[in-house]
Order: structure tokens, then C-alpha cells, then sequence
């Protein structure tokens, strides 16, 4: 008897919690009809071509298709670690990163926090335009700009240092500034583009949190302090476990724009190389290996920084 109540409160509770739920949705619908399109992109195009995975197990074959190429099992990963460049190319992805780590991720938070400041709207509005617009610029145009500026021959920096008594730079094949010069054209591009979600984040913040710390009297590096930074921290924390999962990515098409022949230990990274192999030479199996293996690099990242972050008190991303 006490077992049949039991499971007509549960069933009494099922039907209460799904009546509830579609309640919800019906309130919402419109906001859920607004994301079927992210959700039908990330289906479509994130999610459908999962299965070609299996063809980093493959020696595959175009003419034989997935299901009759040869199964050669994980004789593919083991070409790759025994890949001469490996290292080189392992090392030149992660150093990259790091650089663009270092240097460019918190640019867009101090470059928000500067434009959160400023007062007269139409200045704000005009400054964003600016940094904005060289996200829209395609690679190939970074590429020129960059030539144009520091090649050895035609560059303006060039010029200016000869008229100035120096000697001219080869900034453009000198292997020890290729990094620098990577992530210099990444902040360049796209640091304006970064503050979006930063500034968003504090348009949500409270503006009498502000006018209370202003009859305190704190000062406006104290209101950043206090008030802003904590307000957008969780935000920084999520982005940051985002961008480690895209440890093992570099721009493929600035990395191939970029480099030369005099700086190609620095320069290969695992998109060229895959671009090389599986493009070029047609070996499509090794540049679904090389995929997978930055896959799982990316996610052992972000599962092991957000359990870092859950561990230290703050919010992650699942």
C-alpha cells in the first residue's frame, strides 16, 4: 500500500514538474525560437560531422569511401608523435598561445574598464567604432598592411630608420621576432572586438553600487577595484577557460600568410601542417588525426581548468 502511494506521489509530481516546464516554455518561446539558429548552426556543423573522426583510425581513401578504406587502427597518432617536427610544431603552437595568453587576453578587460570611464557617450560610442573596425579587415590585408610597414625594402619602419642613421631590420624573416610580431597583429586586429562581452557584462552592473561607494568617498580606481572588476569576474573566468581550450589552435590563415622559408622552425604549427598533409599531399587521415589530437588537447584543458576554478570558489562553465 505505502509502495502504490509512493509511486502515485511520484507520478502526481512527474505530471506537476512537466506541466511546470511547458508553462515555461510557452512563456519563453520566443527566446527559444531566437536560439534555433545557433543551435541548428552548432548541430549541423559542429555536432553532424563528428563521425568523420573515425577517419583518423583510417588509411582513407576517397575512391573507397569511409566504410571500405583500411581500418589501420591508431598506426596514425603514432606517425604523428614520431613525426620528426612534432616537438617543433607542438612548441611553436603552445608558445603562441601562451604569448597570445599573456599579452592579448587582458588587453580588452583594461581597454573595457577604460571605456566603461568615460563619460560623454558620443566619445565612448566613436572609440568603439574605431577599435571595432579592424576585426572586420581579412588576414590578407593584415598581411599587406604588415609588409608594407616593416618589410626590409619598402617598409616605413625600415625608411625611418635609415634616414635616421641606422641600419635596416629584416623583421619579417628574423625567426626571433616572428611570435612578437604574431601576436602584435592579433592584438592589433581584434582587441577592439574582445571588449564587447566585457562592456555587456558591466552595463548589467548596478549603478548604485557606484553612487554608494561615491558617498563613501572611494576614488574611481577603488570603484574599479570593488565594484567592476568583481561584478565582470566571472565572465574573465569563463572566457579564460574558453580560450584555453583553444590552446592548440593558431590562426592557420595568419600562420600561412606570415611565414617563409628563414622562419619555418618557428612558424609550423599543427594547421599547417595539416593543411600540408591533408590538403596538399591528399592524406586526409593525417589531418583528421591532427584534429582530433588538438580536440582532446582542448578539452583535457578545459575540464582541468574549470575544475580548478569550481575548486577556488568560482563559477565555471558547466
Amino acid at each position: 500500500m505505502e509502495e502504490a502511494n509512493i509511486l502515485d506521489m511520484n507520478s502526481v509530481k512527474s505530471r506537476r514538474q512537466a506541466a511546470l516546464a511547458w508553462r515555461r516554455y510557452v512563456r519563453f518561446r520566443y527566446i527559444y525560437l531566437l536560439t534555433l539558429p545557433g543551435v541548428f548552426y552548432y548541430l549541423v556543423f559542429k555536432v553532424a560531422p563528428m563521425w568523420g573522426l573515425l577517419v583518423s583510425f583510417q588509411n582513407y581513401s576517397p575512391a573507397l569511401g569511409m566504410w571500405h578504406s583500411e581500418w589501420v587502427g591508431f598506426d596514425n597518432f603514432i606517425d604523428l608523435f614520431t613525426y620528426d617536427h612534432f616537438y617543433i610544431m607542438l612548441r611553436n603552437t603552445l608558445v603562441i598561445n601562451l604569448f597570445s595568453l599573456v599579452f592579448f587576453f587582458p588587453l580588452p578587460i583594461i581597454i573595457s574598464l577604460m571605456l566603461n570611464e568615460l563619460k560623454h557617450d558620443w566619445f565612448k560610442r566613436l572609440n568603439q567604432s574605431i577599435l571595432y573596425l579592424p576585426h572586420f579587415m581579412s588576414w590578407v590585408v593584415v598581411a599587406s598592411l604588415t609588409f608594407f610597414m616593416l618589410s626590409q625594402d619598402v617598409g616605413l619602419v625600415n625608411k625611418f630608420i635609415i634616414q635616421s642613421g641606422g641600419k635596416a631590420q629584416s623583421f619579417l624573416t628574423n625567426p626571433d621576432y616572428f611570435w612578437g610580431l604574431l601576436t602584435a597583429q592579433n592584438i592589433w586586429k581584434d582587441v577592439g572586438w574582445g571588449t564587447i562581452i566585457f562592456l555587456a557584462a558591466m552595463a548589467g552592473i548596478d549603478p548604485q553600487l557606484y553612487e554608494a561607494a561615491e558617498m563613501d568617498g572611494a576614488s574611481r580606481w577603488r570603484k574599479i577595484w570593488h565594484i567592476t572588476l568583481p561584478a565582470i569576474r566571472t565572465t574573465i573566468v569563463i572566457l579564460l577557460i574558453l580560450r584555453l581550450g583553444h590552446i592548440a589552435d593558431v590562426g592557420f590563415e595568419q600562420v600561412l600568410l606570415m611565414k617563409s622559408p628563414l622562419v619555418n622552425n618557428v612558424a609550423d604549427v599543427f594547421d599547417t601542417y595539416t593543411f600540408t598533409q591533408g590538403i596538399q599531399r591528399g592524406q586526409i587521415s593525417v589531418g583528421v588525426t591532427v584534429g582530433m589530437f588538438k580536440g582532446v588537447i582542448g578539452l583535457f584543458l578545459v575540464v582541468l581548468s574549470n575544475t580548478i576554478v569550481k575548486r577556488m570558489g568560482q563559477e565555471g562553465i558547466y
